[in-house]
């Protein structure tokens, strides 16, 4: 595998070269794919810190899989490049951070993803489930798992108009800004890199707030898109899982690193109306179980554990065995 430079952007639906981590992909086998990941020693917003972090984000890591579903979809299955993606399920979990520390240089990964499940319906597969195992010098560095759809173009605009007519929503989606928490509560030092509201804590020790993040965001919204991205719903609700978790005292520092992530994602996220964010932590664990909920309805499910805490247990049926239906939120 080669680290001497970025797969083409397109091919992982990136528009800043920056934010292309994949270098190199190749087949080993009919459900065997081997790619290869840079992971920069320091990122505008992964690596984004507010006290210095030895080791990687792993939602960074994430990422490279993320961009790796696509490399696999448009190379191996003949997807379109004008297609259109939506994720289903998003699963990962660190055995050992360490394995994540940062270098002198930049961290070489060496990811292996295994087709696990091809969804299907009368006109051929329309998504997969992939298994990913990421490496650093031979140690594992994370364990994955990715559901995903894709469909033409057209489709997809039927799908989203009958959406939004729906919620009565007819103008072209504007993301709001707004006030944001304050970037100390939520570990990080710039404030351009939070993305949801002041939290309240209610009685119950939940916490509420909004999803805020402008669309010019660099990272989070690369490219001009018709909803709420993946990625942003699962950093709202770190961030909010986080201030949650050290207001419940089972967290003593927002800088801790998430060590395993479940979601669901149900349908897709409108940029204009309200997105709320609940966080509710597990007693006497790291665990924080999160839900995206607009306009009366659940978006997306999350539970996620950080550093100090056991691991998540996975969302029942998450990625196993059912195809992807119309919902999910888009790459």
């Amino acid at each position: 595998m080669q680290f001497a430079r970025t797969l083409p952007r397109n091919l992982v639906h990136r528009a800043a070269i920056a934010e292309v981590f994949l270098t190199d992909a190749e087949r080993r086998g009919e459900d065997e794919i081997l790619l290869a990941a840079q992971l920069p020693r320091c990122h505008a917003f992964y690596g984004d810190t507010l006290t210095p972090r030895g080791h990687h984000d792993p939602l960074l890591l994430l990422e490279a899989c993320r961009q790796a579903i696509f490399v696999v979809a448009h190379r191996w299955f003949g997807v379109p490049p004008d297609h259109r993606f939506l994720l289903r399920t998003v699963e990962f979990e660190v055995p050992d951070p360490d394995a994540l520390a940062t270098r002198d240089t930049p961290t070489e990964i060496v990811v292996g993803a295994r087709i696990a499940h091809r969804y299907r319906d009368r006109s051929g597969i329309t998504g997969l489930r992939l298994d990913f195992t990421a490496t650093v010098d031979g140690e594992e560095a994370m364990s994955a798992r990715i559901a995903y759809a894709w469909m033409r173009p057209e489709d997809y605009g039927r799908l989203r108009s009958r959406q939004r007519r729906a919620l009565g929503l007819f103008e072209p989606p504007v993301a709001p800004d707004g006030p944001r928490v304050h970037p100390a509560l939520v570990g990080r030092r710039d404030p351009a890199n939070t993305v949801v509201s002041p939290p309240h804590i209610t009685g119950d020790g939940r916490s509420t707030a909004r999803v805020v993040a402008p669309a010019t965001h660099p990272t989070l919204y690369d490219h001009r898109v018709d909803h709420v991205p993946g990625m942003l719903e699962l950093e709202a609700c770190r961030q909010l899982a986080l201030t949650a978790a050290v207001a419940a005292g089972t967290l003593r520092t927002p800088t801790a690193l998430p060590t395993a992530l479940s979601a669901r994602f149900r349908r897709f996220a409108e940029m204009d109306p309200p997105l709320q964010c609940v966080a509710t932590p597990v007693p006497s664990r790291a665990d924080v179980e999160c839900a995206l909920h607009q306009l009366g309805t659940t978006v997306a499910e999350a539970r996620i554990a950080f550093a100090h805490g056991g691991p998540a247990r996975l969302l029942a049926g998450a990625g196993q065995g059912h195809a992807p239906g119309t919902g999910g939120t888009p790459r």
